[in-house]
């Protein structure tokens, strides 16, 4: 019997959302895993760190799994590997900025095997299992990013990772259009496309453009300190910078683990250039006139404890913000994220620091293609079948309608969801069951324990507070030895409640007696008692519901 052609496409992430991107690429018994992202929290994942994919699909067939390709170094495209080749270490391909970021990044988290990292450049054709990956140069807001075509015994794949068409680019190589239309004149089973510009018109403007702006506040602000922030892994953006401060002579300093990190991985690959003595230690930046210096900053999303966070309220110990300042915000602001941006800039203002954003100038340009750029690909590549991917649903949504109006059958376009099984077999394709998927939430080093009945007893504690109930009984004399006392956190303020604690206190007496009397001497059943009685007391009381905690224990 001839073996199946069928090739399955699993989403296990990025789709009707920004971030966490992960895909999967199935034929036979082989799968290939693109992309390992993480998602950011939202504001209701109270005290979560990291959003992951659930892989729990991958684990189960980690035997089939030849290796993982990714497509840049941004962290909704490489965030979870340390967590992802911690339970399942499988060769991992990335261009070399991609894989010099990834290095410092499994470097932190320690992990007990190594992994085996293996470089690969544009251009460059690699053997993976049953599939054939190419790797195509694409311009975007990191360096070093690329595009897939995969090649497998049922036909090609086109993935585009994260993409714009840059006709200036800072490093000289514009996205490989030459290449797409070489590809699609082989022919193109499935093109997968990022959507998250897909709802602007036209083109995204060339990173050279930012570059230009930036030197004119240069021009304009001789006599102020400049502080620009923008996302760490743009190395074009921090390259121009550094360009600018050397044309008018002043220094640099770098601040935020992210940047460092990030810069020193680009130097030491050379995909920036540091003149030499440019750079100086955060520390030593207050003994050089103000004019006269440059500060390179983390915290364009507003991001607690980051380091703009920190000089805007007077938190950093090396800097401090006010009227001599010019403070430029070069960047837009991740979807979630207004707030903490815009008290960032209300605080500046305060201090009487010029501020500057996207708003005011040309200061940020997205990485992101828009829809005259995206219609190029559809153009290039004529693919057989569509599949949206990166981005919130109206995203996918729109993207469906562009590839409509590009001449696709609507029958031929695929929007999907996360977990739902893709299947192509020769000429047809349809989705054909699902898999497990959703989300993992990552707090500290914990991984997963944290889950909806955690979140939502963070979010009454972070509501109503809690109650806590403390009392000791002797079950078989059938007393209470000491007790009830009762402690609030967030709850109210007791001294100022006496007839609220005196009647909470009444309740856990009736509810604990109640119980003795009967012979009840499972401490737990005696802990629900409490706990069910003095919830009720305060809802009809207060019409709050703060966590009752009872701690109630047998004397000894």
């Amino acid at each position: 019997m001839a073996k199946s052609k069928k090739i399955r496409i699993i989403p296990l992430g990025g789709l009707s959302e920004i971030g966490k991107n992960l895909t999967v690429v199935e034929f036979s018994d082989n799968i290939l895993v693109i992309d390992c992202g993480i998602g950011f929290p939202s504001e209701d994942m109270l005290g979560v760190d990291l959003v992951m994919p659930d892989i729990t699909y991958l684990v189960n067939n980690s035997e089939k799994i030849k290796g993982i390709v990714l497509t840049h170094g941004h962290e909704d495209h490489i965030g979870g590997l340390p967590y992802f080749l911690s339970q399942i270490n499988v060769p991992v391909y990335g261009t070399r900025l991609t894989l010099g970021i990834v290095e410092e990044k499994l470097a932190e988290h320690r992990l007990d095997k190594k992994a085996e990292l293996i470089c690969v450049r544009a251009g460059d054709r690699i053997d993976i299992g049953l599939f054939n990956v190419e790797f195509i140069n694409v311009n975007h807001s990191i360096a070093d990013a690329v595009a897939l075509c995969i090649r497998t015994p049922g036909g090609t794949l086109v993935h585009s990772g994260d993409f714009k068409i840059d006709a200036t680019p800072i490093d000289g190589e514009m996205t490989d259009l030459t290449r797409f239309g070489e590809i699609g004149r082989e022919g193109v089973k499935l093109f997968m496309c990022e959507s998250t510009n897909v709802e602007r018109p036209g083109f995204t403007p060339s990173e050279r453009t930012v570059g230009e702006s930036l030197n004119g506040f240069f021009v304009k602000y001789p006599e102020k300190r400049i502080i620009i922030t923008t996302f760490s892994s743009n190395v074009h953006r921090v390259q121009q910078i550094i360009n600018s401060a050397e044309n008018h002579k002043r220094k640099v300093a770098i601040t935020g683990r992210s940047m460092i990190n990030i810069v020193k991985a680009a130097t030491d690959l050379g995909y920036m250039r540091i003149p030499e003595g440019i750079i100086v230690d955060i520390s030593e930046i207050s003994k050089y006139p103000p004019n006269k210096t440059v500060i390179i900053s983390t915290g364009s999303q507003g991001e607690p404890m980051s380091a703009l966070y920190r000089m805007t309220f007077n938190l950093h110990d090396k800097i401090g913000l006010g009227p001599d300042d010019l403070v430029i915000i070069s960047a837009s602001a991740i979807p979630g994220n207004e707030k903490s941006v815009g008290d960032i800039i209300n605080e500046l203002f305060r201090k009487g620091v010029k501020v500057v954003n996207e708003d005011i100038a040309d200061v940020h340009v997205s990485g992101h293609a828009c829809a005259g750029e995206i219609k190029i690909l559809h153009a290039l590549l004529k693919p057989q079948f569509f599949m949206p991917v990166h981005g919130e649903y109206r995203h996918l949504a729109a993207h469906k309608e562009l590839a409509e109006y590009m001449g696709m059958k609507p029958s031929r376009i695929f929007v999907s969801e996360i977990g739902k099984v893709l299947e192509i077999d020769g000429s047809a394709a349809k989705f054909n069951g699902t898999v497990q998927s959703g989300r993992v939430l990552v707090d500290g080093y914990g991984i997963g324990d944290v889950g909806s009945v955690v979140l939502r007893d963070r979010k009454r504690l972070s509501e109503d507070g809690i109650v806590i109930v403390s009392a000791s009984v002797a079950l078989f004399e059938q007393a209470i030895v000491s007790g009830p006392e009762i402690a609030t956190r967030g709850f109210v303020y007791a001294r100022e409640s006496d007839e609220l604690m005196n009647g909470a206190e009444k309740v856990c007496v009736a509810a604990l007696s109640d119980c003795l009397d009967r012979g009840v001497t499972d401490l737990n059943q005696i802990r629900l008692r409490v706990k069910d009685d003095l919830a009720r007391y305060i809802s009809q009381k207060t019409k709050r519901k703060p966590i009752v905690l009872p701690m109630i224990t047998e004397a000894v």
